[in-house]
Formats: C-alpha cells, sequence, structure tokens
C-alpha cells in the first residue's frame, strides 16, 4: 500500500468515525424530537450522514450504518430504527451520482434537483419500510393512507431536503474555514 493510499485510508476511517460518532449522539441528545406514530422527526439527523455521502460511498454507508445504532441506543421504536437504516440506500444513490459528477452541488439549481431526486428515493424507502412493518397496523384506511404518504413519506422528503441542504451549507463553511478537506467535489 503507498504512503498516499495510506494517508487517504486513514482520513476516510477519521472522518468515518467522527461523523458516526455525531450520527449517534443526535438521536440520544438533540431535545427536539416529534413522533408521530411511525413517523418521526429529529432536527439534523440526516446531517451527518449526507456530509459523509459528500466524501465518498464507503464512508456515507458506514456512517448510516452507525446513525442507525444511535437511533437504536436513543430507545426509537424498531420501525424508525429501521428506517435509519433505510439510509444506506440512498446514502448509497447520492454519492454514486456525485462521484459522476463532482461539480453537481456547487450550482443551487443542480444541488436542488440532485437534493430532491435523492430524497425522493429517502422518503420510498422509509416508506416501504414502514409498510412491511405495519401493512395496515394504523387504524382506517384513510388514516393509514395519511400516515404512509403524508407523514413518513412527505414528511421524510422534507425533512431530509431541508437536513442536506444543510450539510451542504455546513461542508462548505467548514472547508472555507479551516485546511479540512472534507470531501474532493466542488462546493
Amino acid at each position: 500500500m503507498s504512503n498516499q493510499s495510506y494517508r487517504s485510508n486513514s482520513k476516510n476511517i477519521t472522518v468515518a468515525a467522527l461523523l458516526t460518532a455525531f450520527g449517534i449522539l443526535i438521536p440520544i441528545m438533540m431535545p427536539f424530537k416529534l413522533i408521530i406514530g411511525p413517523a418521526s422527526y429529529t432536527l439534523g439527523s440526516h446531517i451527518p450522514i449526507n456530509i459523509a455521502m459528500f466524501r465518498s460511498r464507503g464512508v456515507g454507508i458506514v456512517t448510516a450504518l452507525g446513525t442507525t445504532i444511535g437511533f437504536l441506543l436513543a430507545g426509537f421504536p424498531i420501525v424508525i430504527t429501521l428506517r435509519a437504516l433505510s439510509h444506506v440506500l440512498y446514502i448509497a444513490l447520492g454519492s454514486f451520482i456525485l462521484s459522476r459528477n463532482r461539480s453537481i452541488l456547487s450550482k443551487t439549481s443542480t444541488r436542488s434537483i440532485f437534493n430532491l431526486i435523492i430524497n425522493f428515493v429517502h422518503g420510498v424507502g422509509e416508506v416501504i419500510v414502514v409498510y412491511l412493518l405495519t401493512s395496515g397496523d394504523i387504524g382506517t384506511q384513510a388514516d393509514y393512507f395519511y400516515t404512509l404518504f403524508v407523514l413518513v413519506g412527505l414528511g421524510t422528503i422534507v425533512h431530509g431536503f431541508i437536513d442536506t441542504e444543510l450539510s451542504y451549507q455546513i461542508t462548505k463553511l467548514i472547508q472555507q474555514r479551516t485546511n479540512v478537506k472534507i470531501t474532493q467535489l466542488e462546493l
């Protein structure tokens, strides 16, 4: 293994460890958590995994797996914990897209389209998890539809969209104000 490769691997491990630590702490420590049945909104919960996604696919996936542990340790219901596990899918897709187009985040228009696409996938993944685990156990048909598609699906898209933009702004700010290069993407 070359010295450059060793340094790169060490940086990826360090970044993944730090972001995973934040990803575990956020669901445990965050004072603002809104839980409505299988739907939940924890302020900033996607920020560590999104920053990890900006770094690389491997760092993103490891961090998403770690944040799932955070939701488990925080005592969230299993359906919410498994929703966190579904983040691996949208993080893998997002990092794949970013690896193919390193400047996609640099313009507001392309960043917004990227953000909408990955958070649509994010929302669909969470709807599938909730559907598979509840399959009609949430009361009346209208209540179930509302919970599944509005609270979980649309709520996830909106919450994820906000957190992805915050992740971008935080990453850009860190890279501008420090010598720490979190990502090789054009911000």
